[in-house]
């Protein structure tokens, strides 16, 4: 079997430590406008477009203003933050560029366009990544294939010889289904359920043990064993 032609990131949780930020920001926007927020709520938007979690925090939560409005006022609180500090993981750039030497790679999100541009700015990554998709651009958010189908088509790879980097639940779903490898390195804050990560071929214990060896084992027809903690 052929291994991976390329391989496609995820950016929330994989390269940088955001979830809390995204949780944060949501959160007080929800409270200060008068909304009920829910203990469910952080888990059931990992993953979501950001049309998909600005509805769902108007109607599920109650904010009272359009998706539109909502997602603005969350972005905006993000960008702040990220402009005083970028969360960015330890190691993860050292990752993406041992990767970038070997293969091209891309980038599916579920945040915002404008979010994915800051941080790849930041974090001096753009010159890495061949492609970016934000499930912006796509029908429907994680756990749906789209945005991995599409960073697939513009990076030129079929989705069969694409890895994929996630981990969160949604987004290891969304590779799965996309026909790709999956690479887990689950969140800490957020962990993903065992059924979740049973769909993953490998699963690493932080960004730091993802090195072109971990890519190139993925050619083995079975599933890698579990690599966490081996280094």
């Amino acid at each position: 079997m052929d291994g991976p032609a390329s391989v496609i990131f995820d950016l929330d949780g994989v390269l940088v430590d955001s979830e809390t930020a995204w949780n944060d920001a949501r959160r007080a926007l929800v409270e200060e406008r008068g909304g009920t927020w829910r203990a469910a709520a952080t888990r059931a938007m990992m993953g979501m477009s950001s049309l998909e979690w600005s509805r769902y925090m108007r109607e599920e939560l109650g904010v009272p203003l359009s998706p539109e409005a909502i997602s603005e006022a969350v972005v905006e609180r993000l960008e702040d933050l990220y402009r005083k500090r970028l969360p960015l993981l330890p190691g993860a750039r050292h990752a993406v560029a041992s990767l970038a030497s070997r293969w091209p790679l891309g980038l599916a999100s579920s945040a915002n366009r404008t979010i994915i541009a800051l941080v790849l700015e930041l974090a001096e990554l753009q010159s890495f990544f061949k492609a970016t998709v934000s499930s912006e651009e796509v029908a429907h958010g994680k756990p749906a294939p789209d945005v991995y189908l599409e960073a697939a088509r513009r990076i030129s790879c079929e989705p069969r010889r694409c890895a994929a980097v996630e981990d969160s639940a949604n987004g290891l779903r969304a590779a799965a289904s996309a026909g790709m490898k999956v690479i887990a390195i689950p969140n800490q804050r957020f962990p993903p359920p065992e059924d979740a990560l049973a769909v993953a071929d490998v699963v690493l214990a932080s960004i730091k043990e993802l090195t072109p060896g971990v890519v190139d084992a993925l050619e083995d027809s079975g599933p890698v064993p579990d690599w966490r903690g081996s280094t």
